[in-house]
């Protein structure tokens, strides 16, 4: 009996290089793929560097109770990434004279919140807006305050005075929220600036 194998028939030159060519890029962008997730730390380092793209936003909120209640109290509370923590180090050891008021607090809730003042000061935080203002600053400089930041005030250097210190409804820069309409929100874009009896600010 006359057995018959079946071959396959070889791919022309053609196809069998277009396969290979295919082939070629899918093991390439497998070893990528590898190579970046090794570079990212697996998953846990993939997840910090998503967190940390997010931080770097320019919004700086502000989420703790303790200080909104207790700093928020008789004015903004400031996103801690607007100074270094030198600077709150300064300012929260001397509340005793806290611009000529005394805002001491009980020593527990003085801790806390210094503590969540330094943890997310400007030189700690990951926010671009906290990278610029470091920038700004000199070695070892430690403004007590924000509208002594050089960032800050270059960033407001073309607004007229009659605007600010002559606006009875504004009188200084230490008011964001006056001109800043989500400052509450940690938002200082520039388009959301209305400045009162004035308008929108488009410099």
């Amino acid at each position: 009996m006359n057995t018959h194998c079946k071959r396959n028939p070889r791919p022309s030159g053609e196809g069998f290089f277009k396969t290979s060519i295919w082939m070629a890029f899918v093991i390439g962008g497998l070893f990528l793929i590898v190579g970046y997730w090794s570079a990212m730390g697996g998953e846990e380092g993939m997840g910090e560097r998503l967190i940390g793209s997010a931080a770097r936003s320019e919004a700086m909120p502000v989420a703790n109770d303790l200080y909104t209640k207790e700093c928020g109290a008789c004015h903004l509370a400031y996103p801690p990434g607007l100074l270094p923590a030198r600077s709150w180090k300064k300012l929260m050891g001397g509340l005793s004279d806290h611009f000529g008021d005394n805002a001491e607090l009980a020593p527990e809730d003085q801790r806390a919140v210094t503590d969540f003042l330094v943890k997310n000061a400007a030189d700690r935080s990951g926010q671009k807006r906290s990278a610029k203002v470091v920038r700004s600053l000199k070695d070892g400089e430690a403004p007590l305050r924000i509208t002594e930041v050089p960032y800050i005030v270059r960033k407001h250097h073309e607004i007229p005075s009659r605007l600010i210190q002559g606006n009875p409804q504004v009188k200084s820069l230490s008011r964001c929220n006056a001109c800043h309409t989500r400052a509450e929100a940690g938002s200082f874009s520039e388009h959301d600036v209305s400045i009162p009896g004035y308008g929108a600010w488009d410099d």
